[in-house]
């Protein structure tokens, strides 16, 4: 038995899936999407809020600032761009 015809695929990585507000819509095709998370201080063992902006990709103009929407990840599309407005959550 030859190993090297019998190549097996890797296993695809499972999208991480995340819920933020649109912060801005400045860019064609691009929305900059504000994630908070909650993070545990060890020390004064009380929780505190970190934020993050990430840029995503949509197709449509059906989105304003302020919206909650669900992002996913997906391929590079460009130098920043690694995620993907999957679904609209709430209407500001």
């Amino acid at each position: 038995m030859d190993n090297k015809n019998n190549k097996t695929k890797p296993l695809a990585k499972k999208k991480r899936i995340l819920k933020g507000v649109i912060f801005s819509l400045k860019m064609q095709k691009t929305a900059v999407v504000k994630v908070d998370r909650l993070k545990f201080h060890s020390k004064y063992k009380t929780r505190f809020k970190r934020s993050r902006k990430l840029k995503a990709h949509f197709d449509k103009g059906e989105y304003k600032v302020g919206d909650k929407v669900i992002i996913e990840e997906t391929r590079p599309l460009s130098r920043e761009k690694r995620w993907k407005i999957k679904s609209l959550v709430h209407k500001s």
